[in-house]
């Protein structure tokens, strides 16, 4: 029998819009003690900000916290829908080395699903285990 995402995924998630300031994502980030904010606007899922994008893209090139989000946010974001089979969602997030995946069904936002999601389903432990390996090897195309 297959889990589908809906039934793992995390269904109350706060976003941000674009046009809000990283500080905003950060209080999210630091009141619900997650790394990772979708950013949200007209209700489609524009991109995703964590706090690595917050120290790295922001605070490194000595940006405040009025810095609109969309200056710091990952804007390709790599999707899944909520009746994804957890297995898929858990290579897709290897292939992509990403640790959170936003759930989008219909262009909406509908939930969130972390690596720890997965880890934390005994059946679903390697593959979690292997997403997370992949997901920390370096990217060598990048360079």
């Amino acid at each position: 029998m297959t889990q589908k995402l809906e039934s793992i995924m995390t269904k109350q998630v706060s976003a941000v819009r674009p046009d809000q300031p990283i500080a905003d994502a950060a209080n999210i980030m630091h009141q619900y003690d997650v790394g990772a904010v979708p950013v949200v606007q007209n209700g489609q899922c524009v991109g995703i900000v964590t706090d690595r994008d917050i120290a790295i893209r922001a605070v490194a090139n000595g940006r405040d916290g009025n810095t609109p989000v969309s200056n710091v946010m990952t804007k390709n974001v790599v999707t899944a829908s909520s009746q994804m089979d957890v297995h898929e969602a858990a290579r897709l997030m290897a292939q992509h080395q990403i640790r959170r995946l936003p759930v989008v069904d219909n262009g909406e936002l509908n939930g969130m699903v972390a690596l720890g999601d997965l880890a934390v389903q005994d059946i679903y432990e390697n593959e979690a285990g292997d997403a997370l390996s992949n997901i920390s090897v370096p990217d060598n195309t990048l360079s």
